[in-house]
């Protein structure tokens, strides 16, 4: 009886070692990281969804004092639109072609954001309307909040990238977590990355 004790504590003895060996050797990384990248993409979703929320208003408003610039805010109804009405598929941070197109969508609503905005400056009378200033003040806080989201997203899915090409992360994540992909994140558009030209 003592003897098959001894065999059953020694068991477990074991067991708590081999646990206690395997967390110390990193295999709960890749997926604490993983879950930090799906919470980081969950943010950056949220910005982009408050600057949406907030586009209705600024185009009710400009409209108010902007008759003619019918075509500035049709794009940025139709950017809009776009970026709202785009299927986020599951797969989204290991797709390439859909995370690109999220990315597009996001960047014709800043870019059509930012016509509405210029053109707002031809008008004093908006400019100074109490509703347009909060408008273009929480929307530029939105901005800010994106790039931050944005940036904590790139962290942690360079923090994770690095760790299933790397070893022992490596070799962790292709006995473990097979399933585990390389995540995708932000790039800059050719366009942006030109040098704007100043003419005086």
């Amino acid at each position: 009886m003592t003897r098959s004790l001894a065999r059953g504590v020694a068991g477990l003895g074991a067991v708590i070692l081999l646990t206690l060996g395997l967390s110390g050797c990193g295999i709960n990384t890749v997926p604490r990281q993983d879950e930090q990248v799906k919470a980081a993409w969950s943010q950056v979703q949220n910005e982009y969804q408050r600057r949406t929320d907030l586009i209705p208003n600024l185009v009710s408003t400009v409209k108010g004092y902007a008759h003619q610039e019918q075509t500035v805010l049709t794009d940025v109804i139709a950017a809009r639109a776009r970026a709202t009405q785009m299927t986020i598929p599951s797969d989204i941070l290991s797709n390439p072609q859909a995370f690109h197109q999220f990315e597009q969508n996001q960047a014709q609503v800043g870019s059509a954001l930012g016509r509405l905005l210029a053109v707002s400056e031809r008008y004093p009378d908006l400019k100074s309307n109490e509703n347009f200033l909060a408008l273009q003040s929480q929307l530029e806080g939105t901005e800010n909040r994106i790039a931050v989201a944005r940036r904590d997203y790139i962290d942690a899915v360079q923090t994770y990238n690095t760790t299933l090409r790397t070893i022992p992360g490596r070799w962790i994540a292709s006995i473990f977590y097979p399933d585990a992909k390389v995540k995708e994140t932000f790039t800059i558009s050719e366009q942006a990355q030109q040098v704007p030209k100043v003419q005086f």
